[in-house]
C-alpha cells in the first residue's frame, strides 16, 4: 500500500511557518508529519502532502443516466473510476466500503486499490464514445487524477464528469472547474444542523460550490436523497429547492428514494407519495426539470419542454428510450431550447 501514495499537487497545499495545511476541502486540515487528514486519503510527508487518490477500486462502463445525468449526452456511456475516500461520513451511505476507506472497520472488505493508467483509461473511453467519470466515492478528493485525466481527454473530445458531494474550498473549485464538463452534486439537507449531523460537514460550502461551478460553465445536476430528518419533509424539500433554483432553474433535480442501510437501518424507505409530493415542491420553487428514477414509472423520468410541456425525452430506468430534441436541445413543437448538453 505504501507505494500507492504519491505527491499531491502543491496548489492544494498551504505551507507556512505555522505548519502544513491541506486546502482541498473546507476542513482545511492542519497536518503533523505522518498524519492523514479527515478523509484518510491525503497525508503529510515531511513538508509536502501526499495522496492515495491516483488509484481506483472500480473501472467499468455505465450508462450516463445511472450517475444520474439526464441532460448531459443522453444515451452515452461513462467509464467510471472510484478513487477511495470521502470528506463526509453519511449515516446512510450505500458505498461506505469505498468512501469509508481507511477509517471504518466495514471498509476493510474493499476491492483492491490499484494505480490508474490515465492514458489507457482515456483511450478506452474514447473508443467507446464515453466520458470518464469519478463516482461511488468522493471525486473532489482526487484533483490530481481529475486534472491528469482532463489533460489527456480534452484533445480526444472525451468529457470528464463527477458525481460529488461538492465539498470544496473556493480556490479548489475554481482550479478544478475548467477540467470538468458536468457535475452531479448531492444536496443532502436543508439546513446546517441536519447536514452536520448527517455528514459531519457544513452545508454552506456545498451550495457555494454549486454557484462557482455554474459560473464556470460546468453543466450541473443535483441529487437529493429523501433522508428522514434531513431532506424528506415538505419544509426541508422546499428549502433545498429554493437553494438550487436561484443558481439556475434549468438544473435537473433528481429525487432519490431513501433505502435503509449502513447506520440508518431503523428508518423506513421513502414511499412513492412522498416522492411525488417532492416533485411538486421542486416545480413550485421554479425548477423546470424534477425527476424520480423509478417510483413514479416512466412519467417520472421524462423530460418535458418548459414552455409547451411536450415530452421531448423518454427514459427507461437506466437508459435512454427516445429523444425528440435536436443536437441544440430545441423542442420540435415550439422551438424552445431545453437546458443541457445534448450531443
Amino acid at each position: 500500500m505504501e507505494q500507492l501514495w504519491q505527491d499531491a499537487d502543491p496548489a492544494f497545499t498551504q505551507v507556512t511557518a505555522a505548519g502544513v495545511r491541506c486546502v482541498l476541502c473546507p476542513f482545511r486540515c492542519r497536518l503533523r508529519d505522518g498524519e492523514s487528514g479527515a478523509c484518510r486519503v491525503r497525508r503529510r510527508n515531511g513538508g509536502r502532502v501526499q495522496t492515495l487518490t491516483r488509484t481506483t477500486t472500480v473501472h467499468h462502463l455505465d450508462a450516463v443516466e445511472r450517475k444520474p445525468f439526464y441532460h448531459f449526452r443522453p444515451g452515452s456511456a461513462v467509464l467510471t473510476l472510484a478513487p477511495p475516500g470521502c470528506s463526509f461520513r453519511c449515516d446512510y451511505c450505500v458505498n461506505h466500503r469505498i468512501s469509508g476507506y481507511g477509517r471504518e472497520p466495514r471498509a476493510r472488505g474493499l476491492p483492491p486499490v490499484e494505480p490508474v493508467d490515465v492514458s489507457a483509461m482515456v483511450r478506452r473511453a474514447a473508443e467507446s464514445s464515453a466520458a470518464v467519470g469519478l463516482s461511488y466515492s468522493e471525486p473532489s478528493l482526487a484533483p490530481e487524477l481529475t486534472l491528469a485525466l482532463a489533460a489527456e481527454a480534452r484533445p480526444l473530445g472525451v468529457p470528464v464528469v463527477w458525481k460529488s458531494n461538492g465539498f470544496l474550498t473556493p480556490e479548489a473549485a475554481d482550479r478544478l472547474a475548467p477540467a470538468l464538463s458536468a457535475v452531479n452534486v448531492d444536496v443532502k439537507a436543508a439546513a446546517e444542523a441536519p447536514h452536520l449531523r448527517l455528514t459531519g460537514a457544513p452545508l454552506a460550502p456545498v451550495l457555494d460550490t454549486l454557484r462557482r461551478l455554474r459560473e464556470h460553465g460546468v453543466w450541473l445536476e443535483v441529487t437529493t436523497p429523501l433522508i428522514p430528518g434531513s431532506s424528506a419533509s415538505d419544509d426541508e424539500l422546499r428549502a433545498i429547492a429554493d437553494s438550487v433554483a436561484p443558481v439556475d432553474p434549468r438544473i435537473p433535480w433528481h429525487l432519490v428514494r431513501f433505502t435503509p442501510t449502513h447506520r440508518m437501518t431503523d428508518h423506513p424507505p421513502t414511499g412513492p407519495d412522498r416522492l411525488a409530493r417532492a416533485r411538486e415542491i421542486g416545480h413550485a420553487a421554479g425548477l423546470r426539470h424534477v425527476y424520480v428514477e423509478r417510483a413514479l414509472g416512466a412519467e417520472g423520468r421524462a423530460t418535458r419542454c418548459p414552455r409547451c410541456a411536450a415530452t421531448v425525452v423518454e427514459r427507461d430506468v437506466w437508459s435512454l428510450a427516445a429523444t425528440r430534441l435536436d443536437g441544440s436541445g430545441r423542442c420540435p413543437e415550439c422551438g424552445t431550447t431545453v437546458g443541457g448538453v445534448w450531443r
